[in-house]
């Protein structure tokens, strides 16, 4: 038995992020899109021999080329040049060197279906598309701040090219990766990409090192019966969920040996690569990160879908966007995966099943830990839901705008979710009308019509009572005015969330060849906490409509 975890790291507490978003192929509407994940590498399996495969790349910390960099103004300033952006792609490199020197690939060249069998990574060529393709969306931040290229460079064909997989530049060996995983609780065996290519690694000018990734991009050894292709919808949605998140600020056989000494010295820094408890210390990081990404889901509404472990990344960042869902009205039973016939990944079981595949992480490790160790990393798991509860009751808490600590803070919140649950109360909205609502509205039970969440909640006969422990509450934070608490819970409630019936709008014009929602959409989640005139006009903060009601998506949407 084995598992598999995504290793995988952004910076910040990012959500996986997207660089060109959608490439639509015109005529059967087949999308790539490519992924930016820094410094990462993946997955737990068996050893093999390496085989050499040397990438024509300069080192990956090669002296940045100040040449290719526009100046936009006066050059008098006294400032570096490395801080302008690239506006040719010419010179603009990507190396995988590191990756091949570091683990086996596979000896079979030949792009087929098959067990692969001794290695991490089978090297194989992206498959480009036969007819044009067209650009729907980028994402500006991540094309000039995190590649160092001007974003005029992404109307040029040269790029079309690159992100679409019909031009390799310089120093990419193109990777797809071997892993497995637990999949609704089952050992799948191999998964592996089906559909992905790993491109190389880029340093940017700050000296941050990013891997960019093709998903969508064509069949590999790990396709299964797949196409290698990516449709429209699920990839609109993926793109804008990653931006969503991001912005939110939502921050993997037996293992081998070589794999993860690797991982802890690119990723954990913090842990003596040669101490005697460095996997034990690794184990404990990778406790604690989890419980608090799951608790950062939480207090948005997010759903995952997929919590298998091949979906779970070792540095705790959201990965494999699929069946995902934030939710309208709170239901700690809401799965928004059709294909989740049981409910294994129901919203309110996220955080069981964040410790299940953190058991199966620690069965992983077993080989690697002395019999002592062992059992003090079964104590570091049993403290998995302490930990987890902490953090969501911090979260909670800012959510409320309470500060200081009160043994009557978790009953609190359980009082406010139940009110919640039994008038089906919109989630982010109830949070956020509280943050906005003044006190003295609430003293006097005085709610218009623009807090129709709090109205729907007002509606429960144990409604004043809550308001009343919670105005009690407020009056024991230390000097604390009206004011600043609703800034101050603003600053974490978010107005604005990625909603399934906004994705099914935007799908439903990018169908049409239509992306102007689209692009809408990334502009309104850039700021998912400031109120937006676009964002109200197009209803972003009101009630979801009632065909929304029955949207749900599958692995396949």
């Amino acid at each position: 038995m084995g598992v598999c975890w995504i290793f995988a790291k952004m910076r910040r507490m990012a959500a996986q992020r997207t660089l060109t978003g959608t490439i639509l192929k015109r005529d059967i509407m087949r999308m790539m899109l490519v992924w930016l994940i820094w410094e990462s590498t993946f997955g737990i399996f068996s050893r093999g021999e390496i085989t050499k495969y040397k990438a024509a790349a300069e080192p990956e910390c090669n002296s940045i080329d100040t040449h290719f960099y526009s100046i936009n103004g006066d050059d008098t300033l006294g400032y570096s040049k490395v801080n302008y952006k690239r506006s040719s792609m010419d010179g603009w490199n990507l190396t995988s060197q590191k990756l091949i020197d570091s683990f086996p690939l596979d000896s079979i060249k030949q792009n087929y279906v098959r067990q692969v069998r001794d290695c991490i990574f089978s090297a194989i060529q992206p498959t480009p598309f036969k007819s044009a393709v067209t650009l729907a969306a980028v994402s500006k931040e991540v094309v000039e701040d995190l590649f160092d290229l001007d974003v005029s460079i992404t109307k040029t064909k040269e790029f079309i090219q690159f992100v679409s997989g019909a031009k390799v530049l310089p120093g990419s060996i193109s990777l797809a990766h071997r892993y497995g995983g637990h999949q609704f609780g089952v050992w799948s065996g191999q998964l592996g990409d089906g559909r992905a290519h790993l491109l190389g690694a880029y340093v940017n000018r700050h000296g941050t090192r990013w891997e960019l990734q093709l998903k969508g991009s064509g069949k590999t050894p790990y396709s299964r019966d797949g196409d290698g292709r990516a449709v429209l919808r699920s990839s609109l949605r993926e793109f804008l969920c990653s931006e969503a998140l991001n912005y939110l600020e939502i921050p993997t056989s037996r293992a081998a040996r070589k794999l993860v000494d690797f991982v802890i010295e690119q990723h954990f820094p913090l842990i003596n690569a040669t101490g005697s408890n460095k996997y034990l210390e690794f184990f404990s990081q990778v406790v604690t990160d989890t419980s608090y990404l799951i608790a950062r889901w939480m207090s948005v509404g997010f759903a995952h879908g997929v919590c298998n472990t091949d979906n779970f990344s070792i540095i705790s960042i959201t990965i494999d966007y699929g069946p995902f869902g934030f939710m309208d009205y709170y239901d700690p039973n809401f799965v928004p995966n059709t294909s989740d016939d049981e409910g294994r990944y129901k919203i309110g079981n996220q955080a069981n099943v964040g410790r299940y595949n953190l058991d199966k992480l620690k069965k992983a490790l077993n080989p690697l830990l002395e019999h002592k160790q062992q059992l003090l990393a079964e104590q570091i798991l049993k403290g998995y839901p302490g930990l987890y509860q902490a953090k969501f009751v911090e979260l909670f808490k800012a959510k409320l705008g309470l500060s200081g600590l009160d043994d009557s803070d978790e009953f609190l919140i359980a009082f406010l979710l139940k009110l919640m649950e039994d008038t089906r109360a919109d989630f982010t909205m109830t949070f956020r009308q509280l943050s906005e609502i003044y006190k003295q509205d609430l003293e006097v039970k005085s709610i218009s019509k623009e807090y129709w969440a709090l109205q729907d909640l007002a509606k429960h006969k144990k409604f004043s009572h809550w308001i009343n422990l919670y105005l009690l509450r407020l009056k024991s934070n230390a000097i604390d005015s009206d004011d600043a608490r609703r800034i101050r819970m603003q600053s974490v409630n978010p107005r604005y969330i990625f909603r399934n019936w906004m994705a099914e709008s935007a799908i439903k014009k990018a169908e049409r060849n239509d992306f102007s929602e689209i692009h809408l959409l990334q502009k309104i989640l850039r700021h998912p906490f400031t109120k937006q005139a676009e964002a109200e006009e197009a209803g972003y903060s009101s009630r979801p409509p009632p065909w929304a009601k029955d949207l749900r998506v599958s692995c396949s949407s």
